[in-house]
């Protein structure tokens, strides 16, 4: 009797590692060439690495919850200092975030009331900016600022020659190095024919992006001392082109060569394997339940900072609104 009981047991614990083992996986990793591999073997990859860029899909919770374990893990290589990076802030935001993360002299309030922020901050990337704070990691602001790109979007690169020469301090060193071949760019130009009021500037706005996020994320790492982890969009750094190409092109001007590595998130209905149109997309592929739920339902990129002041939403109420053109001129951002 004591001998199939145990017997039973065996087999009903065979049973539920089954059931439970291959049940519901929130996620699964894959090279480029789509073979099988681990989270863990992303952060083998990223700690012998000078940057880690991490494609992710704003609106997906895995993404996110990767992106702090990442950080968590690189947190302490040997010989090695993190630094953090993000699309999620504009470059004019950098002294808020010093002050915030580094500084520790602003209150949290005053930082959230003040910084252009997401409208998914909160749930996304605060904890991604706490993280840092509570372990005075340098973060970096990377992002343009979206007027400048809505004056490439305009005027093409040319209507840069007009801004200010502090102002010039906060974009990539001009000329832009751009090539409207690459996929990322042509696939934007496509898109955007028959749109009206927009053209081929709507890719070199994209590629005024990937410059100052590339720029921004080599001018503030040391290379050999530190790991630079880099969030963004998927698109700006899929295909290695994006912010990956634009790097390759500033650091042809030096005689560094820096490890860098890419991560991107996808999203599919079948986790068993890799499909081909995601194959080559980046080192790592994390690919997504496409059912998964979303952290928020509109693009934060068109969202107000949070928390507007009760003198600012009056002031807001009392301008008039944009006309379609205005709109669709600040619409520059494919990811």
């Amino acid at each position: 009797m004591k001998k199939s009981f145990i017997i039973i047991c065996i087999l009903l614990t065979g049973v539920f590692a089954s059931t439970f083992g291959s049940g519901k996986p929130a996620y699964k990793v894959f090279t480029s060439k789509g073979r099988s591999a681990g989270y863990q073997d992303i952060v083998k990859a990223a700690r012998t690495s000078d940057f880690v860029l991490f494609g992710e899909l704003h609106d997906n919770p895995i993404c996110h919850w990767l992106e702090l374990q990442l950080a968590k893990d690189l947190l302490n290589v040997q010989g090695k200092r993190l630094v953090l990076g993000a699309e999620m802030f504009e470059t004019d935001n950098q002294l808020l975030l010093n002050e915030y993360v580094t500084r520790q002299i602003i209150r949290k309030k005053d930082f959230d009331a003040e910084a252009k922020l997401w409208s998914n901050y909160k749930t996304d990337y605060s904890p991604l900016v706490e993280f840092a704070r509570e372990n005075r990691i340098r973060f970096v602001a990377t992002s343009v600022p979206r007027r400048f790109a809505a004056v490439v979007n305009i005027k093409g690169f040319e209507g840069l020659d007009n801004i200010m020469a502090n102002e010039r301090g906060l974009i990539a060193p001009l000329p832009i190095p751009y090539d409207s071949s690459l996929n990322c760019y042509k696939n934007i130009t496509q898109a955007a024919q028959g749109m009206a009021h927009m053209g081929d500037n709507l890719a070199r706005a994209q590629a005024l992006k990937d410059a100052t996020m590339a720029w921004f994320m080599l001018k503030n790492a040391l290379v050999d001392s530190t790991i630079f982890l880099h969030f963004n969009g998927s698109y700006h750094s899929e295909n290695h082109e994006g912010i990956f190409w634009m790097a390759q092109q500033y650091l042809k001007r030096g005689s560094s060569t820096p490890v860098m590595i890419t991560v991107t998130c996808v999203e599919q209905e079948d986790l068993s394997e890799l499909q081909k149109s995601n194959e080559g997309k980046a080192d790592f592929i994390i690919v997504i339940p496409s059912d998964m739920t979303k952290t928020y339902a509109s693009d934060p990129m068109f969202a107000a900072p949070a928390k507007p002041s009760a003198d600012n939403k009056k002031d807001q109420e009392a301008k008039p609104k944009p006309d379609q053109k205005e709109v669709v001129a600040d619409d520059d951002d494919d990811e």
